[in-house]
C-alpha cells in the first residue's frame, strides 16, 4: 500500500520502479495509487481548491471503494473543508483520551476508581 501511496521522491529507485511495474499492470491500480496520491496531497497542503475536483474524480474513478470513500465524505463535506482551512486541531485531546483509555484498559476489573483517578492525575 506505501508503495502506491507515497509521493514519489519519497521512493527509492528500486521501489519506483515496482510502482510502475505495479502500475502497468493494472489501469485500475494506476488509477487508484494516482487518486490517493493527489488525497494524501491535498490534505498535506491544505489544497481545500482540490478537493472537490478529487471528490467528483474519486466518484467517477470506477472503484468501488473510492467511490464509497467519496460519497461518506461528501456527507461531511462542511466538515472535511472546515478541517482544510482551519488551523484547529484536536489532536491533543484525542491522544490525552487514547492514553486515559490505555490505562482504564490495563487495570480493568483489578483496581477501583481510586487507583484509577491516581494513575490517570500522576501518569505523565
Amino acid at each position: 500500500m506505501w508503495l502506491l501511496v507515497r509521493p514519489e521522491d519519497q521512493l527509492s529507485e528500486h521501489d519506483q520502479r515496482r510502482r510502475t511495474a505495479l502500475q502497468s499492470a493494472h489501469p485500475v491500480i494506476a488509477t487508484a495509487a494516482a487518486l490517493a496520491q493527489r488525497f494524501g496531497r491535498i490534505l498535506r497542503e491544505r489544497e481545500v481548491a482540490d478537493f472537490v475536483p478529487w471528490l467528483d474524480d474519486a466518484s467517477e474513478s470506477g472503484i468501488a471503494e473510492l467511490r464509497d470513500f467519496a460519497r461518506g465524505l461528501r456527507r461531511d463535506q462542511a466538515a472535511v473543508t472546515a478541517a482544510l482551512e482551519l488551523p484547529y486541531s484536536n489532536a491533543q485531546l484525542e491522544g490525552q483520551i487514547n492514553r486515559l483509555k490505555l490505562i482504564k484498559r490495563t487495570a480493568y476489573g483489578r483496581a477501583s476508581f481510586k487507583l484509577l483517578r491516581q494513575r490517570v492525575l500522576y501518569a505523565g
